[in-house]
């Protein structure tokens, strides 16, 4: 304010009167403007940037909304669902459920999606024994879960129960479930601060139920670890 004021006589200095020359002007009238003008327009640019960024959010969620609900290309013929079938399968292994869900969202021709499924399966594509083990084994050895987190996984995708119990044996011959969760109570462990209460101990019991192990094993590891008691529950079991 002081660099806009010149000799304290009412008129505004060289660069006010510049940009303005058409105002008669006083150092009161030009500070009033300053005060009440500077203030306005930031509001108003406040104001147009939140008017766009809730109209980019709504047309971001249109697209979504486009994107997950449009139904997809509906294809006419064997050959372009069997290419759809083995470029699905080239981004990841699928089971026999997910298959046919995937074909069914491409052809409304059930007896056309059959016919794709049989020779999927005669090539040897498709199979859920493989998919079982295959998963159970990525799911075991990658993401450290264990048997009814993996079972629950594998029903939610079709398997059938004859599969899912022939990969969890084929899995436990080469795991140790409680090596497994003795490794992820003490990493757990290392990354807590200040003293082990029942609190942590609780919620850490209840993070390994979740991941699918044993109650009876992670009750027995958490008391030779924790030196504390751990509530008896059989929410581990599938």
């Amino acid at each position: 304010r002081r660099r806009l004021r010149s000799r304290g006589d009412g008129a505004p200095n060289g660069r006010l009167r510049a940009l303005c020359p058409q105002v008669t002007w006083n150092a009161e009238a030009a500070e009033r403007l300053i005060c009440v003008s500077v203030p306005s327009a930031l509001s108003l640019f406040l104001t147009g940037a939140c008017a766009a960024s809730v109209f980019f959010t709504s047309l971001l969620g249109y697209f979504y909304s486009y994107l997950v609900f449009a139904k997809a290309q509906q294809v006419e013929t064997e050959a372009e669902l069997y290419d759809v079938a083995v470029r699905a399968l080239m981004r990841r292994a699928l089971s026999v459920h997910e298959m046919r869900q995937k074909l069914e969202r491409r052809s409304d021709n059930k007896r056309l999606v059959e016919v794709v499924m049989a020779r999927l399966t005669e090539n040897g594509m498709i199979d859920d024994a493989r998919y079982a083990k295959q998963f159970a084994r990525q799911r075991t050895e990658s993401r450290k879960q264990g048997k009814f987190r993996v079972a629950r996984d594998l029903r939610a995708r079709g398997i059938a129960d004859r599969h899912i119990e022939s990969a969890l044996e084929e899995v436990a011959e080469n795991t140790d479930e409680a090596a497994m969760v003795r490794q992820l109570i003490e990493r757990k462990l290392r990354s807590y601060r200040g003293e082990i209460d029942q609190r942590k101990t609780a919620s850490l019991y209840s993070s390994l139920l979740r991941g699918g192990f044993s109650a009876d094993i992670v009750r027995r590891e958490l008391r030779a670890l924790t030196r504390q008691d751990v509530p008896e529950t059989e929410a581990g079991s599938a």
